[in-house]
């Protein structure tokens, strides 16, 4: 019996395979592609320079980018039954789109680079769930349950296979003493999750004509969402409300928490509305919850725009804030939405998520425009408020500058150098670099001090770039996440290395050969460049510290250390360090 199960399992799995590559042999083709160019970074990462290996990632990305481009190519192609020679025309233009934006958008890893790479993907692949589906009036809410099913079922299935095999590999390796890899394992699992689970799952996307007018509702999501989820939900409704309340008694509006409570509890909700809608003509609870939760919910809705509100006049827009921002517009559209519309299109929830999200990254309109105008004009202001504009010039205060004003410039100008560029900063003269703060300012960058006075500190090498000498050292220890933990390292035989309180002592047997407190070179790193505005790349030569006696040779090479300062630039708290020390014993 359990060998006639696994040979139909099997006899499925092949057939699946099959008809997903006959109806989609594009994305087939673009998963095996990103499979053999992952298998071949993966094999000679360590041949290739930073430089090589970040091309080779932009174009994995690009080709991973493809997966979902061509799905939507090809369900609209299905809509359309268009000729195959303009779907070779539009495959075609596709690629030429891919490259361009390798070219123009992924040119580099910043965090403007990579949002709007997940915008774009989370825009193709909403596309790929209501492209088959445009133009027709109902039954859509069976379609996603259908198709979302089908994919964690479909992962259900690659997970017992990959742990199936890999379970396999690993008997076999130990009781036979093979010496397999473990990158095979990462092979396989690219194999299995970027080829086979796609294969098994597209093969059960159903077409654009399939009627879903007969489908029975899954029982367990029926359970799962009137007398789990509903409650829940209600509840939590009720404790948002007794919360809002709260702050009008006693008018004290939080800047944060509410925001994120809020939001995310929202979007929920659309989602549960989503998927009950069919109940609707069926369940008095359905019908209840889906004609009173969006008018419910709408108050709750401004109390979060409030709170955002009060942190954006403070700081301004980012990125962030305007993600918050703009999705509470559309869950508040939404909610808007459900409450007037005598027939609800569900249709419209991902249609105008997709556009939402599209312009969230692209465009005057989108999060990286709207929050690098904020934050210049936050600057304009505190410039002009202390008289440091003059002619469309930066000139230095004349009167001391409050230590906030320090902070908040300090803090644009290093939002623009992680986020953006420097150059996007108005009114900052040409090839400005953070080392100029005091030539231009009158100040140096500001730190931001935590609620105990402190500020906090990050420094890391450049070490990855950069060949380290080690022929005239014997030995090599390694140590990560120091703290005020005791390390106790065995070198060799007679020879033990212990760290303790920052004071590394080493031992011959019983007998101390070497003994240092290394904050001694913390504080030379820590004095030379706790004004830098951006402390991620230090030279390598400056992390670095040589010393010996008469019977040890040893280097320190610091790869990063986080700590905090006073307000008057001194070491408080050293939270960790990374490093690394070569010695010879002499």
């Amino acid at each position: 019996m359990v060998n006639i199960k696994l040979k139909n399992f099997l006899k499925d799995s092949v057939k699946s395979i099959y008809e997903s590559t006959k109806r989609f042999p594009i994305t087939i083709g673009v998963c095996i592609l990103l499979v053999i160019m992952l298998i071949i970074t993966n094999e000679n990462q360590s041949n290739l320079s930073k430089e090589a290996f970040e091309i080779i990632q932009r174009i994995n990305m690009i080709i991973s980018l493809g997966i979902p481009l061509s799905l939507c190519f090809k369900l609209i192609f299905e809509k359309k039954d268009m000729k195959k020679l303009n779907e070779v025309f539009i495959y075609i233009l596709g690629i030429g789109a891919l490259v361009l934006y390798y070219f123009y958008l992924l040119n580099d890893f910043k965090d403007t680079s990579i949002i709007r790479y997940i915008g774009l993907s989370i825009f193709l692949y909403l596309g790929f769930l209501y492209i088959p589906w445009l133009g027709n009036k109902k039954h859509y809410e069976n379609y996603i349950i259908k198709v979302l099913g089908n994919f964690f079922l479909t992962v259900i299935y690659a997970v017992v296979i990959y742990f199936g095999f890999s379970a396999i590999i690993f008997t076999i390796d130990k009781l036979f003493s093979i010496n397999i890899e473990w990158k095979i394992y990462y092979y396989m699992a690219l194999i299995v999750f970027i080829v086979l689970m796609p294969s098994m799952f597209l093969a059960k996307i159903p077409y654009n004509n399939h009627d879903f007018s007969k489908v029975d509702y899954p029982k367990a999501l029926k359970v799962l969402l009137l007398y789990i989820v509903i409650p829940l939900i209600t509840i939590y409704t009720t404790i948002l409300y007794a919360y809002f309340i709260k702050i009008i008694v006693t008018r004290n509006w939080p800047e944060g928490l509410v925001s994120h409570l809020v939001l995310w509890y929202s979007v929920i909700t659309v989602g549960v509305v989503f998927f009950i809608h069919p109940l609707v003509d069926k369940n008095k609870l359905a019908k209840v919850f889906t004609f009173w939760i969006p008018k419910i919910i709408i108050p709750i809705i401004f109390m979060m725009f409030v709170s955002i509100g009060i942190r954006i006049r403070e700081y301004g827009i980012t990125e962030n804030r305007y993600f918050v921002l703009v999705l509470g517009i559309w869950v508040l559209g939404i909610m808007i939405y459900f409450s007037a519309a005598r027939k609800m299109k569900n249709i419209i929830i991902p249609i105008s998520l997709s556009i939402i999200v599209l312009n969230a990254v692209f465009g005057p309109l989108s999060s990286f425009s709207i929050s690098k105008y904020s934050q210049n004009k936050r600057f304009e202001e505190i410039l002009v408020k202390n008289n440091m504009l003059y002619n469309g010039k930066i000139v230095k205060p004349k009167a001391k500058l409050p230590e906030k004003d320090k902070i908040e410039m300090s803090m644009i100008l290093s939002y623009f150098k992680d986020k953006h560029s420097l150059n996007n900063v108005k009114y900052l003269p040409n090839n400005f670099e953070t080392d100029d703060m005091t030539e231009v300012f009158g100040f140096p960058y500001t730190f931001a001090e935590n609620g105990y006075g402190k500020k906090y500190h990050y420094f890391a090498s450049d070490k990855l770039e950069k060949t380290i000498e080690i022929k005239d050292y014997d030995y090599l220890v390694s140590i990560n996440d120091l703290i005020n933990s005791r390390v106790e390292i065995k070198i060799s035989e007679k020879i033990n290395c212990t760290v303790y309180n920052h004071v590394l002592k080493i031992k011959d047997g019983e007998d101390i050969i070497y003994e240092k407190n290394i904050e001694e070179f913390i504080k030379i790193i820590f004095n030379k460049y706790n004004n830098e505005l951006d402390n991620s790349e230090i030279n390598i030569e400056d992390m670095t510290f040589e010393d010996e006696n008469e019977k040890v040779k040893i280097k320190f090479i610091f790869n990063n250390i986080s700590l905090e300062s006073s307000g008057e630039g001194l070491i408080e708290n050293i939270n960790d360090i990374g490093l690394d020390i070569v010695l010879k014993i002499k």
